[in-house]
């Protein structure tokens, strides 16, 4: 239990359902924009425990986590139901490579996100940094099933504030179409180079680097129409190349 530490609930932010953010206060160790903790809870005496990103930036005074309620999900049932106050367990430590740190220099960074796996996204973005000098444009996407479930409005927008002209911002939705989103999943997207003709950037091994982060199906996905079509290839510290990838779940 050393490397476990008590947080106390300080909000519940529940949107549009199945996503709500769970805020808190814990004295952790110091974090890199980009990583993720782990939440755990009691349960008939067993410890149940997740991966969840930070939303926040590291200076931020408070931890924030962006979730999916699960219905088959024991943890996210609970967290779901906190209240203010209430007390849960964090680890400590902070773990994951999925930092601006980690991305060697480029003209063109893209992040690419499903869900709530925007979350490390916001992180990096809201942290900034002299790291962030180093790209001359940022390309944040993100998509979901529904208009609905678009989340962090105002913090996307304080963002594009704070880096101007070098942020670009696109929403992507599967299951409806809506004024100013691209329609339909992200690999299929890229395939049809539909992403890149909306926003007229254009990824080359040259000067692209892609950054994913969400469900397993678009990481396979998205990585091989890269490897494949754009002739990317999976970023290693000790080989470096164009992917990096974080796997949310």
């Amino acid at each position: 239990m050393n490397n476990w530490t008590t947080a106390t609930v300080v909000k519940v932010k529940k949107w549009k359902f199945p996503l709500f953010s769970l805020v808190v206060n814990a004295k952790i160790l110091p974090f890199k924009a980009g990583q993720f903790t782990k939440i755990a809870i009691f349960q008939n005496g067993k410890k149940i425990q997740r991966a969840y990103s930070y939303v926040n930036s590291p200076k931020d005074k408070n931890i924030e986590f962006y979730i999916a309620y699960i219905e088959d999900g024991i943890l996210t049932k609970k967290l779901f139901n906190l209240k203010i106050k209430d007390k849960i367990l964090i680890h400590k430590k902070s773990f994951g490579f999925f930092t601006i740190e980690n991305i060697p220099k480029t003209k063109h960074l893209w992040m690419i996100s499903t869900g709530t796996a925007i979350g490390p996204y916001l992180s990096i973005l809201q942290h900034g940094g002299k790291k962030i000098k180093k790209f001359k444009k940022i390309i944040l996407l993100n998509a979901v099933r529904y208009k609905k479930h678009f989340n962090y409005k105002n913090i996307i927008k304080k963002i594009s504030q704070k880096y101007k002209n070098k942020f670009i911002f696109k929403k992507i939705i599967s299951r409806e179409k809506c004024e100013k989103c691209l329609f339909g999943r992200i690999p299929n997207l890229l395939l049809t180079n539909k992403i890149e003709k909306k926003i007229k950037i254009y990824i080359n091994p040259n000067d692209s680097h892609i950054m994913l982060c969400g469900n397993p199906k678009m990481l396979k996905d998205t990585k091989k129409i890269l490897e494949e079509k754009y002739n990317l290839k999976k970023h290693l510290i000790k080989k470096p190349g164009n992917i990096t990838m974080e796997n949310y779940w």
